[in-house]
């Protein structure tokens, strides 16, 4: 059986980190109003664009 490269791996991993960040129960946690935008779309697109930039920093250092 083929083993599934490290940069592979992690990303899956990246992946399954994701999940429970962006479920219901963490999604209700923040609360109230920023500049009349409510709080829960500053963490979820927080956390979604995290998710972005530590998935393209392990796929830029795969070369190195």
């Amino acid at each position: 059986m083929k083993r599934a490269s490290p940069v592979r791996q992690r990303l899956a991993a990246l992946g399954l980190l994701g999940v429970p960040l962006l479920t219901y129960p963490l999604l209700s946690l923040p609360g109230g109003n920023l500049a009349g935008i409510p709080a829960t779309y500053f963490y979820l697109f927080g956390v979604w664009a995290g998710l972005i930039a530590l998935a393209a920093w392990v796929a830029e250092r795969r070369g190195k």
